[in-house]
């Protein structure tokens, strides 16, 4: 049985599944991980959404504020033995959702190019690439996205 969770960033599946993500990405990443890593601290997130699976946590994203009309999407993974199940779909469902109830009318989001898999899910799901922005400016592995959400 799954279940899905709106929570933050204390919340411990949420907590053990971005310590998985960070273990990928810093072998995907190598070198450039630790640039990255400055950008993607869990602490004071405060919309997290986590899907259970038996009570396992088994996918998880999050958002924060990015500017007055936009969040950004971070800290999206799923298990490797739950993937192509819709999870990550599901994941940004919600995030979108919940935006759109805080009154948010866009989503932003920077992956890396070493992720081909996140860069299919987000181009099928609606995101549109973006020139990259903030601290992604001028990072050549970093691609940026946007979808309009109303």
């Amino acid at each position: 049985m799954q279940t899905t969770l709106r929570t933050n960033s204390a919340n411990e599946g949420f907590i053990h599944l971005v310590a998985l993500l960070d273990a990928d990405l810093a072998q995907r990443d190598s070198e450039d991980h630790a640039y990255y890593a400055q950008f993607n601290a869990i602490q004071d997130l405060s919309h997290a959404v986590v899907i259970f699976s038996n009570n396992q946590a088994v996918a998880c994203g999050a958002f924060k504020p990015f500017d007055e009309n936009a969040v950004e999407i971070k800290r999206m993974y799923s298990l490797p033995d739950f993937r192509g199940q819709g999870l990550a779909v599901k994941i940004l469902k919600e995030l979108e959702l919940w935006a759109k109830e805080l009154g948010y009318s866009s989503l932003v989001l920077e992956t890396g190019k070493k992720q081909p898999e996140a860069i299919a899910l987000y181009t099928k799901y609606g995101f549109s690439q973006i020139e990259n922005y903030g601290q992604y400016v001028g990072i050549e592995n970093s691609l940026c996205f946007e979808r309009q959400i109303k």
